[in-house]
């Protein structure tokens, strides 16, 4: 019992210190948390089915020199002030110095309406993600996400605490009672 009592504490307390980090990364970076240029984002569309999933979370990293891409790759652009978008490369073009994108999500039955500015190139895909884990993210995001991931791992916490401190009296209870059982018999028979 107190193997198991220990087990469920510390998956607990891992749960608890996860969801924090994750909530608090989400909230301070405006919902996609961001490390040594490694930035999780979750993925909303199917447009790259197969490659990943709606509800993907994936993770891509920060790029500042974009003349390394090429066609093929998934890249990560602003399409506005607002939406970011994963994409495929299908092609590139060069005018004067300045170099534009052609871009398709592989899911997609024709390319993206307008070329992309390298300017608006933010990221390239690595090729890490984990399914169904986009949909945490971006619960995590929403302030009732929020919420509820920082309160609910805290009132767990405080019923396991409640569960280890009434079995700790009991067992106390217990104790004293079978010494006061003990020492009621010690002295009936002297």
């Amino acid at each position: 019992m107190k193997l198991i009592s220990n087990i469920l504490y510390v998956i607990i307390f891992t749960l608890i210190i996860i969801l924090t980090l994750v909530v608090i990364s989400t909230r301070s970076s405006g919902g996609e948390p961001s490390v040594f240029g490694y930035t999780l984002k979750s993925v909303l569309s199917g447009s790259m089915e197969p490659e990943f999933n709606t509800g993907s979370l994936i993770m891509v990293k920060e790029i500042t020199d974009v003349k390394g891409l090429q066609k093929g790759d998934i890249v990560t652009f602003m399409q506005n002030a607002n939406t970011a978008v994963t994409h495929r490369i299908i092609d590139i073009t060069k005018r004067g110095d300045h170099l534009l994108f052609k871009t398709k999500g592989d899911n997609n039955a024709a390319a993206d309406s307008e070329l992309v500015s390298a300017d608006n190139v933010r990221a390239q895909y690595t090729g890490f993600q984990l399914p169904y884990a986009g949909y945490m993210l971006h619960f995590a995001s929403q302030p009732i996400g929020t919420a509820v991931l920082l309160i609910v791992p805290g009132v767990l916490l405080l019923v396991y605490a409640f569960v280890t401190i009434t079995s700790a009296i009991r067992e106390i209870e217990r104790k004293t009672k079978a010494l006061e059982t003990n020492t009621k018999d010690n002295t009936m028979s002297i």
